[in-house]
């Protein structure tokens, strides 16, 4: 994906993910930046869950909203 448009995305879809993991801050958006495993690890933090369950819960938004896929690490 063009780092611009995952740029654009990113700004679009925050709101999105701060209403379904309500306790992330805008430090932590910040700091995930659209990145997958850092999403995952900052939603076990906050939420106090399992690795498994935050990845079911990730792939879940992303079938919810198939225009936005967050990177995954190399």
């Amino acid at each position: 994906m063009n780092q611009d448009r995952m740029s654009g995305n990113w700004k679009q879809v925050k709101g999105k993910i701060k209403e379904q993991w309500g306790k992330l801050t805008d430090d932590d958006l910040d700091v995930i930046a659209g990145k997958r495993d850092q999403l995952l690890g900052r939603i076990q933090e906050r939420h106090g869950i399992a690795k498994d369950q935050a990845e079911r819960q990730v792939e879940m938004f992303e079938r919810s909203n198939p225009d936005f896929r967050f990177e995954k690490s190399e």
